[in-house]
């Protein structure tokens, strides 16, 4: 299509919107007059006296004239919020019933006639999406990163759905580097790092729990079991939390010093489990009091 088809098309286009406005507007008027804006239920709320309340003056309006109820209704009410005087012919029924929901009369007169700057460049007018954010509404077309971050959450409602996105979001490195700098985020990752190791060793054990019974095992290889996972346990619970720590010399060594005792200890333990070494000699002694070299 040339560009000056398509310039011509939106002149037809822009008259055609008029021309329905404009019957928007009769319409609106003509619903306002058989029942002008009152409160709710207009005078004669309970239709008795064998007089219409509001809504069925205005539906069997809109059935005589054949449209739906709730499209006569929205005429009305748009035409009761702007005076003939305060309409812009040169601004289409829609965007006059977004600028409606403007409380302020003055504020709502005034508004629509200062459309905002066009986009596309040109004269300023008045778009759909620019009409709803004047009014605080969501728009069809997101462009700002706020107006995409609501679009996405909107999308995003379902917890399986968000599952994917944050984890294929979380594979760019720069979008989870950012995340992990927000504290509430990288709390929110360690707590379920930890949440699924719990739900693994509880897996492990549900799934070891018969042949443990059918063995008949002694307390105290059950205290052993115990100790191997809650110190796992810990350690996933702890490990998560320390990116982006740092330590000292002193505090190396004395981490250093800790590990070393929990491999003896390990080391301890897979002997008494594997040869039945029971007895500690000197120097494991004092290496698991925390005093060896």
């Amino acid at each position: 299509m040339s560009r000056e088809r398509y310039e011509e098309l939106v002149k037809l286009g822009r008259d055609w919107v008029a021309a329905m406005s404009s019957a928007q507007w009769c319409i609106g008027d003509a619903a306002v007059e058989i029942e002008p804006m009152r409160s709710y239920g207009g005078a004669n709320p309970s239709g008795q006296d064998g007089l219409f309340t509001v809504s069925e003056s205005i539906r069997t309006f809109a059935e005589d004239i054949g449209l739906s109820y709730a499209t006569v209704r929205d005429y009305r009410w748009v035409a009761s919020r702007w005076p003939a005087k305060c309409r812009r012919a040169d601004v289409s029924h829609t965007i006059h019933k977004v600028l409606a929901s403007i409380l302020d009369e003055q504020e709502r007169f005034e508004a629509v006639n200062n459309p905002p700057p066009n986009p596309r460049g040109g004269q300023p007018r008045w778009t759909h999406d620019s009409a709803k954010r004047v009014v605080g509404w969501k728009v069809d077309s997101p462009e700002s990163v706020q107006e995409k971050v609501e679009a996405i959450h909107d999308l995003a409602t379902d917890d399986a759905v968000a599952a994917v996105v944050t984890t294929d979001f979380l594979r760019r490195p720069a979008v989870a580097s950012t995340a992990m700098a927000d504290d509430t985020a990288r709390h929110a990752v360690n707590e379920a790092q930890f949440d699924r190791f719990r739900q693994q060793a509880q897996f492990v054990h549900e799934e070891a729990a018969p042949q443990l019974q059918r063995m008949e095992h002694s307390a105290q290889f059950m205290d052993l079991v115990a100790a191997c996972a809650q110190f796992v346990a810990t350690a996933g619970r702890i490990v998560p939390k320390l990116r982006g720590e740092h330590y000292d010399d002193g505090e190396r060594e004395t981490i250093g010093q800790g590990l070393s005792r929990v491999r003896a200890a390990a080391d301890w333990i897979e002997n008494a489990v594997t040869r039945g070494e029971v007895d500690l000699d000197e120097q494991l002694q004092k290496l698991l009091k925390g005093s060896g070299e």
